[in-house]
């Protein structure tokens, strides 16, 4: 029994719609039924339109995809206002990030686009386009052609969560690669991508950006929680194949701490450090939390998890924000679904109801369940009081274990309440299901551009998430240590071009073995201001002996008694050479260690990055 709900949500938790069409004015808030009116029912149905809808706009052979390349998949099929034929890097990891959970769920049919997609995303990192090259920033370039070639007109660049998303949708395949015995395809094809991405997070984190909606150049609360957990999972990942990210165990506490600043006190801001004359009550914050669930992570507010205090409080002041400003969602009492936009200032296209956000404040509630029932308990605190209220006046803060009527009660609610917002997706999608990107504030009717394949990848992982199918942890419980104090600092990491540009074919197959290989030098050297460090060696690719024209290396920690100094060289695999090290002083003079020269020779195995670690010769 659902004590504590009404008829209504009692209703709308099966998906019924109780008053007809018929029965209101046309401007009212009209509930139009598919099919037999069930959620479950549509969801079944929708479903296979959503993948489909993806697959339709994915390179080579997608039907509404002419002209892309392997893997690259476009945003939506829409030429003119809005004109979204483009390949966006966010909207792309997102969306792989969703079909590599799905083949590991048991779809095998997707792993050739995952590995096109792998492929066609370390080209695109070698594009040099206006936010600079694969060393200079051009990782943070948000958009390309459908050919992998640059758009150069003007755009709300850089986007620094292209990177992070990224990475994290590659380390999801790399898991699967290694728990199938496939370690080798991880070093040799994913590894240069993935780390090129994780240099840019760890070295890039603390600056300014434009926002995930393309307006607001600041610091966005979606952009900081993902590269957070990139890095993260990312630390993890180097460790189990045997490589090394020092960058991402030194920042991600750091990033974290900024991450604390987005708390106002009521709600998650969505940007700081701009002044851009809005509330900061934005759909980024509900899609930063459902990008960083952890189902294997507490409550935990340091990480906004979906179930802390912090996040449901947000989740209610973010929703109630749209509760008076659309003609759809006019009379709807609070604790009860609306219609969802991105921000409530908006005027992009008229400023109306997004299916990626409706589906964000689902499967957000979708996620604090699932946790709610790992941990056997559900917490209520003083900032999440109003959310639980909505549902059940009489609450009052306390922990409520999973056995006891009150949890029972209000994970009921909540599933519920979730389910209101997939209710409105089906109101509002066309009886072909095809999703758009928005649906009008006054009557519902879809708008702006069609088949948007971020709305259909939000209404899959939303779904998954009702059902119970959760993605992996990415090691948030353990990677909920703030620094103890907040510091700008970045750090220093290798960029190298992915060598290796195509996957093993069969079960069986060997790995792919590398003909050239990105060689990190590392050397451990105490240097004083004015000093820097260069690699020069035998070969043409180390300057060939002259010191004008030796590899400069860049410091990992500089200043400290354990400065490490780095190059990444790509050489052929196999050669033989003999290196040294020299510092230029202040003075401008040349000093090099002592000893002798170093020699050493490029793997020929299946690897295409190595790493040689060094101590400077006294």
């Amino acid at each position: 029994m659902l004590v504590g709900l009404s008829l209504v949500k009692l209703f709308w938790a099966i998906g019924l719609v109780i008053t007809p069409c018929s029965a209101l004015p046309a401007e009212s808030h009209c509930l139009r039924p598919r099919a037999t009116g069930f959620l479950s029912s549509f969801i079944a149905s929708e479903s296979p339109i959503a993948l489909q809808g993806i697959l339709n706009n994915l390179g080579p052979s997608g039907s509404l995809a002419p002209g892309a390349a392997p893997g690259i998949l476009v945003a939506s099929p829409s030429t003119t206002n809005p004109n979204y034929f483009y390949t966006w890097t966010r909207d792309s990891a997102l969306t792989f990030k969703l079909l590599v959970d799905t083949f590991i769920a048991g779809n095998s049919a997707l792993q050739t686009d995952i590995q096109n997609y792998i492929l066609a995303q370390g080209k695109l990192q070698t594009v040099s386009n206006p936010s600079g090259s694969l060393s200079t920033g051009g990782l943070a370039e948000p958009k390309f052609y459908v050919n992998e070639t640059a758009f150069t007109g003007a755009w709300g660049r850089p986007q620094r969560d292209g990177p992070a998303l990224r990475a994290t949708a590659l380390i999801a395949y790399a898991r699967w690669l290694i728990s199938n015995g496939h370690t080798c395809t991880v070093d040799a094809v994913l590894w240069p991508i993935i780390s090129n991405d994780l240099t840019y997070v760890m070295e890039n984190w603390n600056q300014t950006g434009f926002d995930l909606w393309e307006e607001i150049d600041g610091s966005s609360f979606f952009t900081t929680a993902v590269q957070h957990r990139a890095l993260v999972e990312g630390a993890a990942m180097a460790t189990q194949i045997g490589q090394t990210c020092p960058g991402c165990v030194s920042q991600a506490p750091q990033i974290l701490c900024l991450l604390q600043s987005f708390w106002n006190g009521q709600y998650i801001t969505a940007n700081i450090n701009v002044n851009d004359g809005r509330s900061g009550k934005d759909a980024n914050t509900l899609l930063g939390s459902i990008h960083t669930f952890d189902p294997a992570a507490a409550c935990d507010a340091s990480t906004f998890q979906p179930c802390s205090d912090k996040v449901l409080a947000n989740h209610k002041v973010f929703t109630d924000s749209f509760r008076s400003i659309y003609t759809v969602n006019s009379g709807v009492r609070e604790g009860t679904a609306v219609a969802i936009g991105r921000y409530p200032e908006d005027t992009y296209q008229g400023g109306n109801p997004w299916y990626i956000n409706t589906a964000a404040a689902a499967e957000l509630l979708y996620d604090a369940l699932y946790q709610w029932n790992k941990l056997g308990s559900l917490s209520v605190t003083s900032i999440s009081l109003a959310f639980f209220q909505d549902f059940m006046p009489s609450i009052t803060t306390g922990s409520y274990a999973s056995s006891s009527s009150t949890y029972s009660t209000l994970t009921a609610a909540v599933r519920a309440y979730a389910d209101e917002y997939m209710s409105l997706i089906e109101t509002y999608t066309p009886s072909g299901g095809a999703l758009a990107e928005q649906y009008s504030r006054s009557n519902g009717a879809p708008l702006s551009a069609i088949d948007l394949t971020w709305s259909y990848a939000s209404f899959l992982t939303a779904i998954a998430r009702r059902g119970g199918t959760v993605p992996a942890s990415w090691g948030g419980s353990g990677g909920n240590t703030i620094a103890s104090s907040c510091s700008g600092s970045v750090a220093n990491g290798p960029y190298a071009t992915a060598t290796v540009t195509t996957f093993p074919t069969g079960s069986s197959a060997s790995c792919p073995v590398a003909s050239s290989v990105a060689v990190t030098f590392n050397v451990i050297e105490p240097t004083n201001v004015g000093e820097t460090l260069y690699l020069s060696g035998s070969i043409s690719q180390l300057g060939s002996w002259n010191t004008a024209q030796a590899v400069v290396l860049s410091p990992q920690h500089y200043g400290g008694s354990n400065t490490v100094w780095f190059g990444v060289v790509v050489l052929p695999a196999g050669t033989s050479l003999q290196y040294k090290y020299f510092k230029t002083e202040s003075t401008g003079s040349v000093v090099f260690e002592n000893g002798s020269n170093r020699a050493y020779t490029v793997p020929t195995g299946s690897t295409g990055v190595a790493n040689e670690n060094d101590s400077w010769q006294k």
